[in-house]
C-alpha cells in the first residue's frame, strides 16, 4: 500500500495539516455566521397585521404586538390561533435564514 501525504492509498489531495487548517477555518466561519445570525431580527404578522411578533436569530421571542381591536373576550381562540400562526412564521423565517447561511458549509460525507 502506497502512502501519499500521510494517507495510505491516496493518489492526491490534502495532507492532514492542511485538512485540519481548513476545518478550523470552517469552524471559525460558522461561528461568525451564527453570531451574525443571532443579532438579526425576524418579523412576522398575522390577521392582516393585527398581530406582529419579532424573534432573533437565536429563536428567542423578543416582542409581541397585538392591536386592541383584535382582542375579543368572546373569541379568545381566534387570538390564540393568530399568535401561534405568527410565532411559527417568524421561526420559519429564522430556520430559512439558517439554511441559507449554513448550507454553504455542507461537505458531503460529513453532514
Amino acid at each position: 500500500m502506497s502512502k501519499f501525504n500521510g494517507f495510505p492509498g491516496m493518489g492526491g489531495g490534502m495532507n492532514m495539516a492542511n485538512l485540519m487548517k481548513e476545518a478550523k477555518k470552517m469552524q471559525a466561519d460558522m461561528e461568525k455566521s451564527q453570531a451574525e445570525l443571532s443579532t438579526k431580527e425576524f418579523t412576522a404578522t398575522a390577521g392582516g397585521g393585527a398581530i406582529e411578533v419579532k424573534v432573533n436569530g437565536s429563536k428567542e421571542l423578543k416582542e409581541i404586538t397585538i392591536k386592541k381591536e383584535v382582542v375579543d373576550p368572546d373569541d379568545v381562540e381566534m387570538l390564540q390561533d393568530l399568535i401561534l400562526t405568527c410565532v411559527n412564521e417568524a421561526m420559519r423565517k429564522v430556520e430559512q435564514e439558517q439554511a441559507n447561511q449554513f448550507g454553504k458549509y455542507n461537505m458531503p460525507g460529513l453532514f
